[in-house]
């Protein structure tokens, strides 16, 4: 084989190499059970098509690969990866085994009716299934973390998966990325309580990973931290841990429990694997999935599961760039496998490459894209019901302009990952709203009361001392210089236009009126040089 998708390190980013090339994910997740059927799938792929997404996020079920023990079925990822390859489109896999939303939904019949050997997660002693009381009221069953068992034949399966994929698609690369599992973790508690999880709880936790927990404090979130600083050296897990043990207890087995499957996996095949979360959205552990991959339990999963390459928000509340700056402020990429489809998804997927130099952004049920929102679909997207702006849904020709024109910027924006000269900003964040690019700068303005919607962005490439290519919508621009020995600018060239292939045509050639007044109230690509004097 010649060559593996694989994430390097550039600039200080994390970058995906596929076919030697660097890669940014301009994506969408499909709806959960689209994938189970090829026929199915072909008004998807046009959906895609129209959205100009250059990849999916497709599930693969383990009922489906296993629908008896031992008896592997791979046809339907053959299918899906040979619909990609004739659209020209990349696929993440995300494998729903043993986890989806923290249930066992996806597991196969032969798992969920072997009680004694698969055994379930308890949350009421002794009960195999329980009244989900702070969440809907809904029945909750989930399999145990602690079951061995299970998870050894989590693993088995994606095995043989990850060892068909490297078969049938080793060369051609369509599949660049997996999820193993989907939203790990436990609801309704904050740990397991059946007597194995008790007597596991009362009992020392191990001496290396008390350690390693005392060593990381410096990237915490606070309350963790102070948890962990004023907990005893070792003891049980309530005493080294004070009022964090009960989630730290469930993220030390679900990532080790994860560990197993990734590993199993990428001795087969070492695609990069990924773990997504539901956001604990500051509530108490079990009303989000408690021990899952959130930002509060990374230093945990670093130490259980040291396969796992990245750590993914799935975003659907409002505060859409404090969830980024979270899981980007270690360091991490920026991969985004889930987020809301309202009327802020184009302008925070420019924001998401601009900014954070995202590696991935994949609006979730994309094919209901520009269709009115339900109520469950506004509880779950996390609308502020004061911004009109976030109980519209995407403009579904805007999204497909912002993503052809991102994918024909793909070569300048990758050969810019980590630097300086790719910046954005948004409405979202009004107090930032300058693009410096040393010599001149870019300032946006999203309040001009002759916009018509408050949901601006502007992303810069600079291209040359002073030069720069924006994409800009629905925000006003002005320039000026950056250096204080030749504080004057003007512009001399302003053009409208398109990248085509690798290269720039211009549309019109602005000047007059058109660069006097620059107020865009729909997406438009521009290039810009300046002169800058004394």
């Amino acid at each position: 084989m010649s060559h593996i998708p694989h994430l390097e390190r550039r600039n200080d980013k994390t970058v995906l190499i596929v076919h030697d090339r660097p890669l940014i994910l301009l994506a969408g997740e499909v709806h959960n059970s689209n994938s189970s059927s090829l026929e199915y799938m072909e008004s998807v792929w046009e959906k895609a098509e129209t959205l100009g997404m250059n990849a999916l996020l497709l599930p693969v079920a383990w009922e489906t690969a296993e629908p008896r023990e031992g008896q592997f079925d791979f046809a339907l990822v053959d299918g899906l990866i040979t619909q990609a390859r004739q659209r020209g489109k990349h696929l993440v896999l995300l494998w729903f085994g043993s986890w989806k939303n923290a249930e066992c939904m996806y597991a196969p019949a032969w798992v969920k009716t072997d009680l004694a050997r698969f055994r379930r997660a308890q949350i009421v002693k002794g009960k195999n299934k329980a009244p989900r009381k702070e969440m809907y009221g809904i029945p909750y069953t989930s399999l145990s973390y602690l079951c061995e068992e299970t998870r050894d034949a989590d693993a088995r399966v994606f095995a043989r998966l990850m060892a068909h994929l490297r078969e049938f698609d080793g060369e051609e690369n369509t599949v660049v990325a997996v999820q193993i599992e989907n939203e790990t973790g436990l609801l309704g508690a904050a740990r397991e309580v059946s007597d194995e999880a008790d007597a596991l709880f009362a009992s020392p936790v191990p001496q290396e990973f008390a350690a390693w927990m005392r060593a990381h404090t410096d990237t915490m979130v606070d309350d963790v931290r102070a948890a962990v600083e004023s907990g005893d050296p070792a003891g049980s897990w309530a005493e080294v841990f004070g009022p964090a043990a009960e989630e730290i207890f469930s993220a030390y087995h679900i990532s080790q429990y994860v560990e197993n499957v990734a590993k199993a996996g990428k001795r087969e095949y070492s695609l990069p694997m990924a773990v997504n979360c539901w956001l604990d959205k500051g509530d108490a552990p079990g009303r989000y999935p408690s021990g899952g991959p959130v930002s509060r339990m990374h230093e945990v999963w670093q130490y259980g599961a040291p396969s796992i390459d990245l750590y993914c928000p799935d975003i659907y509340v409002p505060d859409f760039c404090g969830v980024c700056d979270e899981y980007t402020r270690r360091g991490g990429a920026l991969f985004i496998p889930e987020c809301a489809a309202h009327s802020y998804a184009a302008p925070r997927l420019a924001y998401a490459v601009g900014h954070y130099h995202a590696m991935c952004y994949a609006p979730f049920g994309f094919e209901d894209m520009g269709l009115p929102f339900n109520a469950m679909q506004g509880y779950l997207f996390g609308m502020d019901v004061t911004d009109p702006a976030l109980k519209t849904p995407q403009d579904v020709e805007e999204y497909g302009w912002f993503a052809r024109t991102l994918n024909e910027l793909m070569p300048l924006l990758t050969e810019r990952i980590g630097t300086s000269k790719l910046q954005a900003v948004c409405s979202e964040r009004k107090e930032d709203c300058t693009l410096d690019f040393g010599d001149f700068r870019v300032m946006a303005a999203f309040d001009h009361p002759m916009l018509t919607k408050k949901d601006g962005v502007c992303l810069g490439i600079q291209t040359a001392p002073d030069e720069c290519i924006l994409l800009a919508n629905r925000c006003g621009l002005m320039f000026a210089s950056g250096r204080e020995d030749q504080p004057n600018l003007d512009i001399l060239s302003l053009e409208e236009g398109e990248m085509q292939t690798g290269h720039w045509k211009t549309i019109r050639r602005l000047n007059g009126d058109e660069a006097a007044f620059m107020k865009y109230d729909a997406p438009v690509l521009l290039r810009l040089k300046v002169f800058i004097y004394d």
